[in-house]
């Protein structure tokens, strides 16, 4: 049974059962990193849990992004993907080839102060996309 988790344990102080396909769930995310669609998350947390189902992997993808603890997000394919929902999360994103970058230090920390201040809102996190065309699809034109 895969070991409890910070995501999992959030889900648990909400008041819902901590159940081994919810910790493997739970631990594919925070161990494998961000942008994993359902699919991918279903396939890793098989290695934890063999049992694992595609219905349970997609409930618990959709109660964690009900409760807030991660966002769905689209990038260069038809995937839905996933993130954490707390911080920042920035990508340029090829309309060419679909290849994703991601990248920090962007400035827009800055930026959500001022509108914080400004609107009185306090700002959990942002998601900023630049769209465009990659160097090496570029080269091909």
């Amino acid at each position: 049974m895969p070991e409890p988790t910070d995501l999992s344990l959030k889900l648990k102080r909400a008041g819902y059962k901590l159940t081994a396909p919810r910790r493997a769930v739970a631990q594919v995310l925070e161990e494998e990193g961000e942008h994993l669609s359902g699919n991918e998350v279903l396939a890793l947390g098989r290695q934890l849990y063999p049992a694992l189902s595609r219905a349970t992997v997609y409930r618990t993808l959709d109660l964690l992004t009900e409760l807030g603890f991660i966002r769905p997000i689209l990038l260069g394919d038809a995937s839905q993907r996933y993130v954490a929902s707390e911080g920042g999360h920035h990508h340029l994103v090829c309309g060419d080839c679909g290849a994703t970058y991601e990248f920090d230090g962007c400035g827009v920390d800055q930026l959500a102060a001022l509108l914080a201040k400004h609107y009185r809102f306090r700002i959990r996190s942002h998601l900023l996309e630049f769209y465009g065309i990659c160097e090496g699809c570029q080269k091909q034109h």
